[in-house]
């Protein structure tokens, strides 16, 4: 029998850059320092990460949601590993009782008339699925979707992006019209007889967790259905009781035509996301039932991962202590806003995604590597630079809300600072 051999990882951070920068990228080891992020992820359990020399953080990122339910989570890796005793990922291409056992689940999380699902490998080959379904559905091309809003870094998606993250790569997939957020006139001026569908992430994540104005969805169902589009909803990062409601498009009296789920449908273990849809998108299959080939889309081991997953949201306690531990949340960071009135403008957000809004792009920065100081993982949004992203694990319990904001507030305090000597070094003009 041929054994396998794992080799010894770096003991130390900077062991581990030398070998990051020699055989993946050198640029993007700096890249990293810079950041001030010079730690290398190493042991996790729960909401938190030590580094390869043992220093704690807890995590505000979650990945997006991926650790919802913390690192490592136990009920997650019973089911994998259980899973891995009978099967392996399986032939997507032929039927299997197992994948239909994770549609089924899925289904028992989701409002009428969505019931049906198909599985992939990342949120961003969901949106694939979902914005090549809207077209076959339609028979339409375009597609309206919002600025600063991200759904992934590939084909449609990346034509979604921002300037600042796609224009290097043109030419790009035609038929995108982006707007911005919340804009009524813009949406009514832009839907019409040649958009195939309407794509939002319910709550823009990486523009810095906007809120969307009152009436919004509901104007964009009513655009919809009026003029023959689909409505996409992409909850990779608000989906699954991230914001205190399973859905974050309930908090809005919406249902979309396709939803598009991920990160917390792998509980942090294995890779799988999704495109829920019902009979009205699902008349595709009729003629092209095989329409997106994919080695590893629907894994039969990611399948068993979803049931679990959704046996954890069935009886409603977790969506409502998300809601709760929001609140103290919120009311903390307030009064962290309260006391830096000079680098903190306000907190906005939902449940456990949460934002704070610093003065400017620069503030946002030193806040992210202020944090990384202090033990808190936390950054700043791409498409937002000013604003500080605060998404910790779904599992937080009250005395590490608490701690979270300790930790914060001190972080925060040291940001004023090197503020402070920031313009006491500025030349005068």
């Amino acid at each position: 029998m041929t054994e396998t051999h794992e080799t010894a990882l770096p003991a130390t951070n900077s062991e581990a850059f030398e070998l990051i920068a020699s055989y993946m990228s050198p640029h993007k080891a700096a890249a990293y320092q810079a950041l001030g992020m010079d730690l290398v992820q190493g042991r996790r359990e729960g909401i938190r990460v030590w580094d390869l020399e043992g220093r704690e953080y807890i995590n505000l990122r979650s990945s997006g949601g991926v650790f919802n339910f913390g690192h490592h989570a136990r009920f997650a890796v019973e089911a994998l590993t259980s899973a891995l005793a009978d099967y392996d990922i399986g032939d997507w291409l032929l039927p299997s009782a197992r994948r239909a056992r994770g549609a089924e689940a899925m289904a028992r999380l989701l409002p009428e008339p969505l019931r049906y699902s198909f599985f992939t490998a990342s949120g961003a080959e969901a949106i694939e699925v979902a914005c090549k379904l809207a077209r076959s559905v339609t028979k339409r091309p375009g597609f309206v979707s919002a600025e600063h809003g991200y759904h992934g870094h590939v084909g449609f998606s990346l034509a979604m992006d921002d300037p600042a993250l796609s224009e290097r790569y043109q030419p790009l997939t035609p038929g995108i019209t982006r707007i911005p957020f919340g804009d009524f006139e813009a949406a009514d001026r832009t839907v019409g007889d040649g958009t195939a569908a309407v794509i939002m992430e319910t709550i823009p994540a990486t523009g810095g967790y906007l809120l969307p104005p009152e009436g919004w969805y509901p104007e964009l169902r009513r655009l919809c259905d009026e003029r023959g589009a689909l409505l996409i909803l992409d909850e990779v990062q608000t989906g699954l009781g991230r914001t205190g409601t399973l859905w974050a498009f309930e908090r809005f009296g919406v249902v979309p035509d396709i939803l598009v789920a991920g990160k917390g449908t792998s509980a942090g273990v294995y890779p799988i996301a999704v495109a829920c849809f019902g009979p009205r998108v699902e008349e595709h299959f009729a003629t092209d039932p095989f329409f997106h080939p994919s080695s590893y889309a629907g894994s039969e081991l990611g399948a068993r991962v979803i049931e679990a997953v959704v046996a954890h949201y069935e009886d409603g306690e977790l969506v409502k202590r998300v809601g709760e531990m929001g609140v103290r949340l919120a009311a903390g960071l307030d009064e962290i806003v309260t006391r830096h009135p000079e680098q903190l403008a306000e907190r906005h957000g939902l449940g456990l995604m949460q934002a704070l809004e610093t003065r400017s792009d620069w503030l946002g920065f030193e806040l992210t590597k202020s944090c990384f100081r202090h033990g808190l993982l936390a950054i700043f949004a791409f498409n937002h630079q000013s604003t500080l992203q605060i998404m910790p694990p779904l599992i937080i319990s009250e005395e590490e809300v608490d701690e979270v904001l300790e930790r914060l507030d001190t972080a925060v305090a040291a940001t004023v600072g090197a503020d402070n000597e920031r313009r006491t070094a500025a030349p005068r003009v």
